[in-house]
């Protein structure tokens, strides 16, 4: 079971980005209007096992109403927008992003 922290500022993207550096993050970009995010999400939801991906931070980030949050993570990562999309972070760098259906359990946790 994922446990969910909501993204809901830059501040708090700012501050994530530095939680990076004592352990991994992974961001889940997600749009409530299509059917494909929502597929992802529910599958991500099913497939994640916290013992497998310790101390590891999870946070949701709703694009429809954080656009400029999405459009801050593209911008310092350097990573193209995408939805459903999944970025992993560690030591204030991505190491792995994914999108749509590539969206897998056992591939973020090869990067955590």
């Amino acid at each position: 079971m994922i446990h969910w922290k909501n993204l809901t500022s830059i501040e708090q993207f700012q501050d994530l980005v530095e939680e990076s550096s004592f352990h991994p993050i992974a961001i889940f970009k997600h749009s409530t209007r299509c059917s494909i995010s929502d597929a992802a999400k529910a599958r991500l939801e099913r497939q994640w096992d916290d013992s497998k991906a310790p101390n590891t931070s999870v946070y949701y980030l709703d694009l429809l109403n954080y656009r400029a949050i999405s459009n801050a993570i593209a911008e310092t990562f350097h990573v193209e927008h995408q939805s459903p999309q999944v970025i992993v972070i560690k030591n204030g760098k991505p190491v792995y992003d994914a999108s749509h259906m590539n969206i897998q359990f056992e591939n973020i946790k090869s990067k955590i």
